[in-house]
């Protein structure tokens, strides 16, 4: 479907469009206004062509408390965007024959191969009662990449499943990869694997995955094989000194969701959550992105074999895969899902289409955090930013900013 994803990556950068420097002004305007309005307080915007920085502006604070100014150096929690990270990971272990898409997770994690499927029914007197039937397959390490391994969050998936995750404490007490693991499989999947694309904990799972593979921690091994290679040296789960603590981007503190969410992270210093739990830079995550951009190569390292490359970057959840949508799909209209990063493939239902590239990749987060990789312009964007209040509004309207920046005269 995207075959020819490496070869258009050179064959477009010739003749892609260098961006406008009066329409990039427009973003320096958008984000200067949600600053002084109040509803953000700061961002560090990166856009990178050709493997060289044309873009990169820092706005605001990293803390209304302390007035600190952003710079490129200031480190976000990336929540979400943790997870193509750790996808890479997965892909180097497959790529290495270590690991096998097929491979039922139970095979790694015992715990899974009790875990049932939990089906709402009507009970006796008229309500509705969790029933709970065998999966009709085994989860496999794909259900974890491509988040059809029924797997969902606990404010995802039906009032009873939402329910029995919120009952069984996920978060209680101290907890590391292989104990959240374990109650992950005690829970109900939503949905028979294979069956519905359902954003949830499958890359936690899949990060207790790759411990048991690899003999390493989940951090260990990244910081081993993609961090340090790729100098992503501000990148991590836990920061332990002051100078880096001091450099951490903070939400509104009315930003609830957020301001929750980051508390209950850094409370658990122990977990290295493969979903969520990283923290990094713009710059830093700008290596990662040139790496996707290269084709799986960064500075003369190759991470992944093209045909590995190809795989992940490729949609396995469009027509003949069985996989169903609904409103809970977070790739949006035009994306399909390769293994931890959405691909376009196609202009979507919108008219006009949204802006962006048929073998685009991307991804975002639920702390604003965003980022693409789009080979017809051989560009980059990252937007750092810590806000689940506004980043709804903010993310499609920055990316339409990046895009009319590169749009050609008709």
């Amino acid at each position: 479907m995207l075959g020819g994803w490496l070869v258009s990556t050179f064959a477009f950068a010739a003749d892609a469009p260098a961006p406008s420097p009066e329409k990039l002004e427009r973003i320096t305007q958008f984000f200067d206004n949600e600053v002084t309005s109040g509803r953000l307080p700061g961002a560090v915007v990166l856009i990178q062509q050709h493997g060289k920085p044309v873009y990169l502006k820092c706005f605001g604070v990293r803390d209304v408390k302390t007035g600190v100014p952003m710079t490129p150096d200031t480190i976000f929690a990336l929540h979400s965007m943790t997870k193509p990270i750790t996808s890479l990971a997965a892909m180097m272990l497959i790529d290495q024959g270590r690991l096998a898409l097929s491979d039922p997770v139970a095979k790694y994690i015992p715990a899974f191969a009790d875990t049932k499927v939990g089906l709402e029914t009507p009970g006796m007197d008229g309500s509705r009662v969790l029933k709970l039937v065998p999966p009709v397959r085994p989860v496999t390490i794909m259900d974890l990449l491509r988040h059809t391994s029924g797997i969902t969050y606990e404010y995802i998936g039906g009032a009873l499943i939402e329910h029995a995750y919120m009952a069984a404490h996920l978060f209680g007490g101290r907890f590391d990869n292989a104990e959240f693991a374990d109650r992950i499989a005690a829970l109900p999947l939503a949905r028979q694997p294979g069956t519905l694309w359902r954003y949830g904990h499958s890359t936690d799972v899949l990060g207790r995955v790759i411990e048991i593979v690899s003999g390493q921690s989940l951090y260990q091994f990244e910081k081993q094989q993609i961090l340090d290679p790729l100098g992503m040296t501000s990148t991590k789960f836990l920061l332990t000194t002051p100078e880096e603590r001091a450099r951490m981007a903070e939400p509104l503190p009315g930003d609830p969701i957020l301001v929750a969410a980051e508390r209950g992270r850094r409370s658990h210093p122990e977990w290295e959550s493969g979903g969520g739990g990283l923290v990094s830079t713009a710059t830093d995550y700008a290596r990662f992105a040139q790496m996707l951009l290269n084709g799986g190569e960064f500075d003369g390292k190759r991470y992944l074999s093209p045909a590995a490359f190809k795989d992940m970057t490729t949609d396995h959840i469009g027509p003949g895969s069985g996989v169903e949508r609904d409103f809970f799909y977070f790739p949006g209209d035009g994306f399909g899902y390769g293994y931890g990063l959405a691909v376009r493939v196609e202009p979507g239902d919108a008219k006009p289409p949204a802006p962006g590239s048929i073998g685009e990749l991307k991804w975002d987060s639920g702390s604003g955090t965003y980022f693409g990789v789009d080979p017809k312009l051989d560009m980059v964007y990252i937007l750092m930013e810590q806000t689940q209040n506004e980043r709804g509004r903010i993310t499609p309207a920055f990316k339409k900013l990046v895009y009319d920046a590169f749009a050609t005269p008709n």
